[in-house]
């Protein structure tokens, strides 16, 4: 009888302790082993009731946007601090890490930089001036509470027949415009960690081109340490074999990795707005729950494997209430790809991800 008493009393206080522990322990405590856990949030995130639950799972934070040169430059003299200060304030109350993002992208990017009172297109030493102006203003205002940054964002075309992007940086300064970015990175902070972020960088074709222009910086003495794998994928990509050679590949030229921009998409991956269609059910049935949750068992099982060589992971966005992806590039249509709903509860991802 007694034994029948202890095993009742440790099933039920058993299970009450473990529903405890789920309320004070976040992916950050899960992961506290491997690499931290972050986020990516706005200046409404840090001063709404998000606060709790960003503290509870994350250690690391990244501005969405509001370190981008548009919202932190819009205008030649002209510097909006507000937000990337109420996040970077916020991550040093409270002892988080702060990635910087990022200060070299075709997209978000303020047209008075490449123009000049004329409205015609600046030189390429007058544009790498005002990159260098640029860099050493946001870099040097954060010096010491953002450890890493991601200098340049996406400069690899999407057209696997092409190298670089043509976007402007690029028409006006050929590559010189990827390897000063990182040259004056380096010189307003020594001690940051410097990355080329990219997206796709699973897909062979891509990779192949991203480590071609790392191995050609790395060839020039250029000071990139590190390469974000922005990890925008789906449940249909990328196989646990192009995860594990994506990773490898970057490793073996002696980068840090970090997936810097993670979530998974319930739909295939697509970049071109178009027209919502019958395909885009836009219901999160269980079937697609459960083919997400398989995704990300697989892919954190892969970091996991990999410890020794990723630094950090990121996360696009806090819960399903708001992600970038909602009505992106399909208007109209929802998206589903975090480890928490839009009441801020686990999905069954989360118990694959948290249960190793």
């Amino acid at each position: 009888m007694k034994k029948k008493f202890l095993l009742l009393a440790t099933l039920i206080f058993g299970s009450l302790w473990s529903a405890d522990a789920q309320t004070t322990l976040g992916l950050k405590d899960y992961y506290k082993n491997y690499f931290p856990i972050g986020v990516a949030v706005s200046a409404k995130n840090i001063m709404s009731s998000d606060t709790s639950f960003i503290l509870t799972q994350f250690n690391s934070l990244t501005p969405e946007n509001a370190m981008k040169m548009g919202p932190i430059h819009p205008k030649e003299n002209e510097y909006n601090f507000t937000e990337a200060d109420a996040i970077v304030n916020f991550a040093q109350r409270h002892h988080l890490k702060v990635r910087g993002h990022n200060l070299c992208w075709h997209e978000q990017t303020p047209d008075w930089i490449f123009k000049d009172k004329d409205g015609k297109l600046v030189s390429k030493t007058e544009l790498l001036k005002r990159l260098k102006e640029h860099i050493f203003t946001v870099v040097n205002r954060y010096k010491g509470k953002v450890y890493a940054w991601d200098v340049v964002n996406e400069a690899i075309d999407d057209d696997s027949t092409h190298f670089l992007r043509n976007s402007l940086w690029f028409k006006i300064c050929g590559i010189d415009y990827i390897i000063k970015a990182f040259e004056y990175a380096h010189e307003a902070d020594p001690n940051a960690i410097l990355f080329y972020n990219d997206y796709n960088t699973e897909r062979p074709e891509k990779r192949e081109r991203v480590l071609q222009l790392i191995k050609k910086l790395q060839s020039l003495h250029v000071p990139v340490m590190a390469v974000g794998l922005q990890g925008h994928w789906s449940i249909y990509e990328p196989t646990q074999h192009e995860l594990q050679s994506t990773i490898q590949s970057f490793a073996a030229l002696g980068l840090q990795v970090q997936i810097t921009e993670l979530d998974i998409s319930i739909y295939p991956w697509e970049k071109n707005v178009r027209k919502k269609t019958d395909k885009d059910i836009d219901i999160y049935t269980t079937t697609i729950e459960n083919k997400q949750a398989e995704q990300y068992k697989m892919v954190f099982d892969v970091f996991r494997k990999n410890k020794k060589y990723i630094t950090g992971v990121t996360f696009w966005n806090i819960t399903d209430k708001v992600t970038w992806l909602d009505h992106y590039p399909v208007p109209g249509r929802k998206n589903y790809p975090l480890l928490f709903d839009a009441d801020y509860q686990p999905k069954k991802a989360y118990w694959d991800v948290i249960h190793f």
